[in-house]
């Protein structure tokens, strides 16, 4: 679409104009509004998942307390079910090996 010379003649000179002191410091008021909202949203984001890690370790160390003390009681090794020291027990089951035809056997 081409403007011709007669529809040129209808448009205003100055279609952009420089904005004034007092808009200028609307926009920096208001920039320095949403920064400052935006710092205190992620203040906050951070308290709160650093609150969730906090309760979510002091939950994992609760429910572990007890296996840390039977662990305490046998540090040779070994497993510990339901306060009973399991040491050196064989467990059924089946190997299946691949032999290599070098081997001989």
């Amino acid at each position: 679409m081409q403007i011709d010379k007669k529809q040129m003649k209808n448009l205003p000179n100055n279609t952009t104009e420089t904005p004034g002191l007092l808009h200028k410091v609307a926009a920096f008021v208001l920039t320095m509004a949403m920064f400052a909202l935006v710092l205190m949203f992620s203040v906050l984001l951070f308290a709160v998942v650093l609150t969730a890690g906090a309760v979510a370790f002091g939950y994992l160390w609760w429910k572990t307390r007890e296996l840390r003390k039977q662990m305490r009681k046998h540090p040779q090794g070994g497993a510990v079910i339901e306060g009973e020291v399991i040491e050196r027990e064989v467990i059924e089951g089946e190997v299946i090996r691949k032999v290599d035809s070098r081997d001989g056997k």
